[in-house]
C-alpha cells in the first residue's frame, strides 16, 4: 500500500465491454478511499455508452480510434491543460500507452513488468506487484489494494438509472407474457461462437418445455444477422429479436429484466452478472478461470475450456474448436438447474 493523492483521477481502459464493467468495482473501491474524488475516464465511443450517467463518472474523454491519429491528437489536446494526482492505466496495449503518455500526472500506476504487455511500464511511474493470475476482474481491484482502498463489497450499479431508461424498458417488456430469456446468440470472435442450428433448438426447448420467451439480442454486425436468420429459418416457434435495440444502453434494460440470460464469451455476460441476473454461459475458447462469470453462477456455466476433470490453471492460453463440444442438451441441463434452483 502507498499513500498517493487521489482528488483528481484519470481512468485508461478504452475499449471492451466486459472490461469497461469491470472496471466499475475499481470506481466504487476508489470513491469508499476519497468519496470526493472526482474521476475522468478516457474511452472509445461504444462503451462510452455504458457508463455515461453512471454516478461515478465525472467526466468521460472520447478517444475515436477510427479517426486514426486525428482521434490521439484530439484526446491530446483535451488533456493538454488537465492535471491529475492519479493515472491508474488497466489497459496494456500500445494504443492506451500513447494514450497514458499525453496525461499529466504525479502518478501513473500500472501492471507490473509480467503482465505490462506492449512496453507498458515504459509509460508508468509505478507498478502494483507481481502476482500470480487470476480472474480480470480480481486482477483490476489489486490497484485498489495497492492504493489502500477497500476492495469489497464489490459492486456495479449498472442498471437501468433513469426514468426514461425504466420507462423504454417497461415498454419493451410490455408485449410479452412469459419470463423472458435474452440469448446472445454471437461475439466478435468467431471461436467463441456457437451453432445457430443449435441456437435454433434451444429457442424452441426453452419455449415449449420451460414456457419462457426466447429473446436474440446483441448488435446487428453481420456474424450476428446472419445467425439471426438462421435461427429463425429452423426454429419451429420463431423467437423475439432484439439485435440492436435500444444500443447498448437498451441492451442492459433487456438484460436487467430477464429472469435468466444464455451467453457467449462477451461483454454481455458480464453486464448480466453486473445486473445480478441467472446466466447459463458457454465457455470453451477462453479460460473461464480468467473470463468467466465472476463469483457468480458457476453452476449455469458449461466449461468445454476443459476436459473433464482437468484442474487447468488460470491463463491466457486460448484453446480453439471447442465450442464444439456444446451439446443442446447441455444448455437445455443448465436450464433445468435453473428452473429447479433459483426459481422457487
Amino acid at each position: 500500500m502507498m499513500h498517493v493523492r487521489t482528488d483528481r483521477v484519470c481512468i485508461v481502459m478504452m475499449s471492451a465491454v466486459g472490461d469497461t464493467v469491470h472496471v466499475l468495482p475499481v470506481l466504487h473501491s476508489l470513491k469508499r478511499l476519497n468519496p470526493a474524488m472526482k474521476v475522468t475516464w478516457i474511452l472509445q465511443p461504444g462503451p462510452a455508452t455504458l457508463v455515461r450517467g453512471h454516478h461515478l463518472v465525472d467526466e468521460i474523454i472520447l478517444f475515436d480510434r477510427t479517426r486514426g491519429i486525428g482521434g490521439f491528437l484530439a484526446v491530446r489536446e483535451q488533456l493538454r491543460s488537465r492535471k491529475f494526482d492519479l493515472v491508474i492505466d488497466l489497459q496494456v496495449y500500445f494504443k492506451a500507452n500513447i494514450i497514458t503518455s499525453f496525461i499529466n500526472a504525479s502518478v501513473k500506476l500500472g501492471f507490473d513488468f509480467a503482465r505490462a504487455r506492449d512496453l507498458n511500464w515504459l509509460f508508468t511511474t509505478h507498478r502494483i506487484p507481481p502476482h500470480a493470475m487470476q480472474h480480470v476482474q480480481d486482477q483490476y481491484l489489486e490497484f485498489c489494494d495497492w492504493l489502500g482502498a477497500p476492495i469489497t463489497p464489490v459492486t456495479w450499479e449498472l442498471g437501468p438509472w433513469n426514468q426514461e431508461e425504466r420507462s423504454w424498458q417497461r415498454s419493451f417488456y410490455s408485449a410479452i407474457d412469459r419470463p423472458a430469456v435474452p440469448i446472445v446468440v454471437a461475439t466478435s470472435k468467431l471461436q467463441k461462437n456457437w451453432f445457430p442450428e443449435r441456437w435454433a433448438e434451444v429457442c424452441d426447448a426453452l419455449y415449449a418445455d420451460f414456457g419462457l420467451q426466447p429473446i436474440l439480442v446483441g448488435g446487428r454486425s453481420p456474424v450476428e444477422v446472419e445467425c439471426e436468420r438462421i435461427i429463425m429459418e429452423r426454429a419451429k416457434q420463431a423467437p423475439l429479436s432484439a439485435l440492436g435495440n435500444g444500443g447498448l444502453r437498451g441492451l442492459v434494460g433487456i438484460l436487467d429484466g430477464a429472469a435468466l440470460v444464455i451467453s457467449l464469451d462477451t461483454g454481455p455476460l458480464h453486464i448480466t452478472v453486473a445486473l445480478d441476473r441467472p446466466v447459463v454461459s458457454l465457455m470453451g475458447f477462453s479460460n473461464p478461470k480468467r473470463v468467466g462469470p465472476y463469483r457468480k453462477f458457476g453452476d449455469l456455466m458449461i466449461d468445454a475450456y476443459g476436459e473433464p476433470g482437468e484442474d487447468y490453471p488460470v491463463s491466457m492460453e486460448n484453446r480453439p474448436d471447442r465450442m464444439k463440444l456444446i451439446t443442446v442438451r447441455d444448455v437445455l441441463d443448465k436450464v433445468q438447474i435453473w428452473s429447479s434452483c433459483y426459481t422457487s
